[in-house]
């Protein structure tokens, strides 16, 4: 898998495109093609055996992908999960989820409140885990399991490769712990991984297309004022992730909310000038996501006749949520925990692009750092 041959403009867009091979590294360095590999998830094993629970810590986008690890473990592993951001982690009462698993997710490694709240978790005994992109960063150091993502370099502060590879470590890390409980065969978490395998070729095959669809939809975008992003579920993480993206990259006021939540509140701003993004993908042999799928379909409806402008982001062959869109972005159909690492990848589009109309520097956004050392 390797990044098409091309001169990119901008960091960020060359690390979009080389999400295919990020992922497709990351997978190589865990599995061997069929099943995960015993020898580099020892140290995880030690970390998770006798755990009833696991606190994931993290701060920006690294907090989404635990958002999304919280639902991978409860789900297929049956383990309780809390998140945490980072800088409140230390100020938290010493009962909370006694005895857990400490995850801490960090592109860098080096994040102070992060660091400092594996620190605090250390000092309380629980095992701990760290995700970086970063081998030999402070945090995977410290920790007593590191599990590098292989995103390779990320210069753009906005958060793309490191991102999906680590929704992909962290599906690994639920799957493993799914098999050393007892949640799944060796036949089901093959087959899991079998369909996780597609991704980085799918991926590949589907950006150009979204690049070309998402830059002139961004010019339609121009005179918005506020984004909703909607998703359910595993998918609300990803929502909030658009949202982050679009604020930090081109300085749009932008919220992820939980689909259902649209009604309580936040329904008020939703006119034509403050568009709705809603993930409405599905996986058919899913009954919970079915189920997901009909109540989002159910809301959009309601948002159409409202007069909303619905952007949505939808399954290769939808017509039902695309008929009541003005803009369907097609995505590969996949599993359900799956989906997100499709989904994600055009609203990285969307923010690239609208950061670009605005003529705004995209790779460093004004106020931002790539990892922020001091609190």
């Amino acid at each position: 898998m390797t990044t098409p041959a091309r001169n990119f403009p901008h960091a960020m867009i060359r690390e979009i495109f080389e999400q295919p091979a990020a992922i497709s590294q990351t997978l190589a360095a865990y599995a061997d093609g069929t099943s995960l590999r015993e020898d580099v998830f020892l140290a995880a094993r030690q970390a998770l055996v006798g755990r009833d629970s696991i606190l994931i810590s993290a701060s920006g986008s690294s907090r989404h992908a635990g958002l999304s690890g919280e639902i991978l473990f409860e789900d297929l592993a049956g383990i309780a999960v809390d998140v945490e951001y980072a800088s409140e982690y230390i100020y938290r009462s010493t009962q909370t989820l006694r005895n857990p698993c400490f995850v801490v997710i960090s592109q860098s490694g080096e994040t102070a409140d992060t660091s400092e709240a594996l620190r605090e978790a250390i000092a309380r005994g629980s095992s701990t885990i760290a995700i970086t992109n970063k081998p030999e960063s402070s945090m995977a150091k410290l920790a007593g399991c590191s599990l590098p993502t292989y995103a390779g370099i990320e210069r753009a502060v906005p958060a793309t490769k490191s991102f999906t590879t680590q929704l992909v470590v962290l599906q690994l890390l639920a799957l493993y712990a799914a098999r050393i409980r007892g949640r799944m065969t060796r036949a089901v978490v093959e087959s899991h991984l079998a369909h996780l395998y597609q991704v980085p070729a799918a991926l590949e095959a589907v950006l150009p297309r979204w690049e070309k669809q998402v830059a002139q939809l961004a010019d339609t975008l121009q005179t918005s004022e506020t984004f909703l992003f909607l998703g359910r579920g595993v998918h609300y993480p990803i929502a909030r992730e658009g949202a982050l993206k679009l604020k930090e990259s081109a300085y749009i006021q932008a919220e992820g909310y939980p689909t259902g939540e649209l009604k309580h509140g936040p329904n008020a701003l939703v006119s034509r000038h403050n568009p709705l993004i809603a993930l409405a993908t599905c996986d058919p042999s899913s009954p919970d996501s079915v189920l997901r799928y009909e109540k989002t379909f159910n809301l959009v409806r309601d948002m159409n006749k409202q007069g909303a402008d619905i952007i949505s982001i939808v399954n290769e062959g939808d017509t039902r949520v695309a008929g009541l869109s003005r803009v369907a972005i097609e995505v590969p159909k996949a599993a359900e925990f799956i989906s997100p690492l499709y989904e994600v990848v055009p609203l990285q589009l969307l923010a690239y692009f609208m950061a670009i109309a605005r003529h705004i520097d995209v790779d460093n956004p004004r106020n931002l750092v790539k990892a922020v050392v001091q609190e």
